[in-house]
């Protein structure tokens, strides 16, 4: 399981003295911690629930580090950019742009979507493919693209 790794990651982190992962293994478990206790009643995520609040971190990190680097703060955006190594190497390898695209392309022939009324449709299964190896934003003009 996905946390068990982590918390033994994390374990390492702090015999090997590494303060980046060990701050960055912190946030990722009390992130996960948060999320199993919102809503209505306390659960365990599965593996993918916890990809998912992996890669909200891993989104935030990357606006951070945005921001820092247009202040001026280059050694804040170095931290922001350490930190997003260590998450990424918990999240499944990214899409590149020819195999989005030939996925997407895959998933709206198969479904038979050629129309931009049935982008809900499209995008519900083309995110099932994609699984999180992409973002949002990319795919969903990619799907949108396409039904033109």
């Amino acid at each position: 399981m996905l946390m068990e790794r982590i918390r033994a990651d994390l374990t390492a982190a702090m015999k090997a003295k590494d303060a980046v992962r060990l701050r960055t293994l912190r946030a990722v478990i009390a992130a996960v911690q948060e999320a199993e206790v919102s809503g209505n009643a306390a659960q365990t995520l599965s593996d993918a629930e916890v990809e998912k609040v992996i890669s909200a971190q891993a989104k935030r990190r990357v606006e951070a580090a945005t921001a820092f680097d247009e202040g001026g703060r280059t050694e804040k955006a170095a931290d922001e950019r350490d930190e997003l190594a260590v998450l990424e190497e918990y999240l499944p390898e990214a899409l590149d742009d020819a195999e989005l695209e030939a996925l997407v392309t895959s998933v709206l022939e198969e479904n038979g979507f050629s129309d931009k009324q049935q982008m809900g449709q499209a995008m519900k299964a083309v995110n099932a493919a994609v699984a999180g190896r992409a973002d949002g934003r990319t795919v969903a003009d990619l799907v949108k693209s396409k039904l033109s």
